[in-house]
């Protein structure tokens, strides 16, 4: 006789629970078993050897472990990062240790503690964009790229003049478009940048006519507070700052005036980094703190990292198979991947050739955690998002 054993993939909390079920455990026990099956791996950057010693002592009294770097027993590294691992359940047993310890370890525990209920998974709410509600967390959301530039990587001047403007809104939302996101400057390698002015020119005319239109909310695509304000007045729902409030210092005030929902993007000069994935949280964090001394509340605030900004195609690549590492900051997570060049240099092919391309990233990017996708291609992306949905929103 032999036996079937088989191994157990489960997508969360609510999958593990569901596996305890089958297998007839009671309520208080699957309550009790739930953690030992939530293993963690988190990193923890730049530590004395004596934190670091503690931590990896506590992590193994508990059953887990923590790797640190050769010499950080002895002390002779001034520095160590620490990657621990163990069970929710053991994770947790340390942080009440933790919280005892001095050398700022009860800081870290705190952190450690909103990362561990950060991984819980974000439950589905509903995003306020002035009046105009989008569920977040039941579906994925396609934002739909409205370029009103004239030297755009993809479409630069299909939709420069109003009415052809317009009219791509209008089919984009026919074809199941949840936001429209209008951008008056390029972003591609190599563009050249405009005035206030001048985006102002292009920007305006468009959404004052699509405000006046549509039922979606519109966003705006600017790193420039002049702009943002103008837009705002008009009635824009969103700001989508591909410099996550570095790039104007009046852009966070501005946002927590109007109280609009802001997506933030990982962006950088160069393609340096110690450590891609903790450097864009890092950058996250940093940024989250700018919008929330400011005012702008947390719940408003939408994440994006930034494929193809500051990132070989190899970061980018990477960046979209790790995004579920940014699940430790709590907040919604906006992708963009359309058309974009990571896909043309991997694939080999001009723009107007990449939507098999981008569906794969678009699929990849819900299962590892995307709330919300930004494409040209609205109705073959839609499609994408619901047939992924499908399968990985249980």
């Amino acid at each position: 006789m032999s036996f079937n054993v088989h191994n157990v993939t489960v997508p969360g909390g609510a999958g593990v629970l569901e596996e305890l079920r089958k297998v007839g455990a009671d309520e208080a026990g699957s309550a009790l078993m739930a953690p030992k099956m939530r293993f963690r791996l988190i990193k923890v950057y730049d530590l004395a050897p004596k934190q670091a010693n503690i931590i990896k002592q506590e992590m193994l009294s508990k059953g887990g472990d923590a790797a640190v770097a050769r010499g950080t027993v002895d002390g002779s590294v001034e520095r160590t990062d620490v990657l621990m691992m163990g069970t929710e359940k053991q994770f947790r047993a340390v942080i009440k240790k933790l919280r005892m310890q001095p050398f700022g370890l009860a800081r870290l525990a705190a952190e450690l503690e909103e990362v561990l209920d950060n991984l819980q998974g974000r439950k589905p709410r509903v995003l306020n964009c002035r009046g105009k509600k989008l569920p977040l967390g039941e579906r994925t959301l396609v934002m739909g790229i409205l370029n009103v530039t004239p030297d755009s990587f993809s479409d630069g001047g299909r939709f420069y003049d109003l009415e052809s403007a317009l009219a791509h809104a209008r089919r984009m939302e026919a074809e199941g478009a949840d936001i429209i996101d209008v951008g008056g400057e390029s972003t591609r390698p190599g563009h050249t940048p405009v005035s206030v002015e001048e985006e102002k020119d292009r920007v305006m005319p468009v959404l004052k006519a699509l405000l006046a239109e549509t039922r979606l909310p519109v966003s705006v695509d600017t790193t420039k507070a002049p702009v943002a304000r103008c837009a705002l007045e008009l009635g824009a729902h969103i700001i989508n700052d591909q410099w996550a409030l570095r790039a104007d210092p009046e852009m966070a005030p501005l946002v927590a005036q109007y109280g609009v929902p802001l997506v933030m993007m990982h962006n950088q000069r160069g393609t340096e980094y110690r450590d891609l994935m903790g450097d864009m949280v890092r950058y996250f964090r940093e940024s989250i703190d700018l919008a929330l001394r400011a005012g702008i509340p947390r719940e408003n605030i939408i994440i994006d990292p930034g494929i193809g900004f500051g990132k070989t195609v190899e970061q980018s690549l990477e960046a979209i198979r790790r995004m579920r590492e940014l699940d430790c900051l709590g907040l919604p997570v906006l992708l963009g991947t359309s058309r974009k060049s990571v896909i043309g240099k991997t694939l080999d092919l001009p723009p107007d050739q990449r939507v098999e391309g981008t569906g794969a990233t678009v699929a990849l990017g819900i299962a590892n955690g995307a709330d919300i996708v930004r494409v040209h291609d609205v109705k073959e992306m839609v499609r994408v998002a619901r047939m992924t949905d499908a399968l990985v929103r249980v």
